[in-house]
């Protein structure tokens, strides 16, 4: 007997292969693929100077085209456009997602208007033989703010020395996020003077020992989308050119220096060999130093810890002085090149080393090139530092009181022989420590500034 369902499975079979022919010939024809998500996150809260603007779309499959847009009543300027090439529908995959940041600001955008701007992202797609998508468009409100804080100095004579400090008093208006003197790469905050002026303020600041052009200090104020005023400050500047010496170094010396500060600086890395053990501790391990005092800077009081003039150690003698650029010699051929910055003061042997002024303790510990040493913040960023001693005799977080015994002179770190490094930082600036033993300098150039906001006692 013949099998009759032969003939019905075969019809079956070719009907579901020409419906898979024909849905495989319409896909295309019809399908534009998967819908794009579009995200905008600005960085800052408005628009300003440059505000970042970061762009994520996530399945991009089909995305062919990304523009930017800020949108202003009926002003619509273009920031960015960029084009993509599309998959083939056939690509099931997911695709990374695209991920753009664009700066939309004054600078950025011609025309900018103050008020209120949307920035527009539009993300075309490409479309099938029969079918174009609509694109995919998100977009965010943003207020537009193009001018910056005001900025009214309020002090007068504030003269300078290359390597020096001084003190400046303003006034900066609402809305200023950040405020302060920078000078060159360096940037001195702001305070609030204590009274019911909120926006009166201070900036203790220095011309750092190796910029001889005072052009490049200024005061500045910032708001919150990067708006940002700057005004000369210096009246009047001294340069102080850098006064250059050699210093010789041997075995017997490095024999005795090198040991100790690796055994205490797990940071330095062996290198195998004396001199490059050396050379290693006096430049890596010396910026390494350099970048800590810096670090504790942003831990000092907001108040002043000191009421009376610094105090130089008494019964001692100057051997090196501030900012003296070295030339390092071994076998006399020169093999470094670093900046001493600091006062060496020597006396007898082990000899009591004291505070030069009232504060709190930030360090207390060997300290890579500085040996055994202490740092007492003073208040606002201002420091003092004691270096090369035989012991300490402080804890980090105690007060001190000027002229207190903070511990011994001594010969640790790179101390070529038994003697005090002593230097004053500002926001880890080393600065010439001259001015602040001056009692008639503080008072002109800081303390009549300041007023009542500054307990000086001369």
């Amino acid at each position: 007997m013949r099998d009759r369902k032969a003939p019905a499975g075969c019809l079956r079979a070719l009907l579901v292969l020409v419906a898979l022919a024909v849905v495989a010939l319409l896909f295309p024809v019809f399908y534009s693929g998967a819908t794009p998500k579009v995200h905008v996150e600005p960085k800052l809260k408005g628009i300003g100077r440059r505000t970042p603007i970061a762009v994520k779309i996530e399945s991009p499959q089909r995305v062919s085209k990304v523009k930017v847009e800020v949108v202003q009543g009926m002003d619509v300027k273009p920031v960015k456009e960029e084009s993509f090439a599309p998959r083939s529908v056939w690509a099931f995959a997911s695709a990374p997602p695209i991920d753009l940041t664009v700066d939309v600001g004054r600078e950025t955008v011609q025309g900018l208007r103050t008020g209120e701007a949307t920035v527009r992202v539009t993300a075309e797609r490409a479309g099938s033989l029969l079918r174009q998508p609509d694109p995919v468009v998100a977009e965010v409100k943003l207020p537009v703010r193009l001018a910056p804080p005001s900025l009214q100095i309020q002090s007068t004579f504030h003269y300078v020395n290359q390597g020096g400090c001084e003190a400046v008093v303003y006034r900066v208006s609402e809305g200023a996020v950040g405020d302060g003197v920078q000078s060159g790469a360096w940037f001195f905050p702001g305070f609030p003077l204590p009274g019911p002026d909120q926006q009166r303020r201070f900036a203790l600041f220095a011309v750092p020992y190796d910029t001889g052009d005072a052009s490049k200090v200024r005061l500045v104020a910032a708001d919150d989308v990067g708006n940002r005023a700057e005004v000369a400050v210096i009246d009047k500047f001294t340069p102080r050119p850098i006064h250059t010496e050699t210093l010789p170094v041997d075995d017997a010396y490095m024999n005795r220096v090198v040991p100790e500060i690796m055994a205490q600086s797990p940071e330095v890395a062996d290198q195998g060999d004396l001199l490059k053990n050396y050379i290693e501790i006096n430049r890596n391990l010396r910026k390494k130093n350099a970048q800590t005092l810096k670090d504790l800077a942003a831990k000092s009081a907001r108040q002043f810890l000191w009421t009376q003039p610094f105090q130089p150690w008494i019964n001692s003698k100057i051997t090196a002085a501030f900012a003296d650029r070295r030339t390092y010699t071994y076998q006399g051929k020169p093999i470094d090149q670093e900046d001493h910055l600091g006062f060496d003061q020597a006396a007898t042997e082990h000899a009591s080393v004291t505070a030069s002024n009232s504060g709190k303790v930030l360090l207390a510990r060997f300290f890579g090139i500085y040996g055994n040493a202490v740092v007492i913040d003073h208040g606002y960023g201002l420091m003092s530092l004691y270096g090369h001693m035989s012991s300490v005799g402080v804890k980090e977080g105690q007060d001190v009181q000027r002229g207190q015994e903070i511990g011994r002179s001594g010969k640790t770190g790179l101390a070529g022989g038994d003697h005090l490094h002593f230097t004053i930082l500002l926001q880890g600036l080393p600065v010439t420590p001259v001015e602040w033993w001056d009692p008639h300098w503080i008072q002109d150039r800081i303390a009549r500034k300041l007023g009542d906001a500054m307990p000086y006692k001369p």
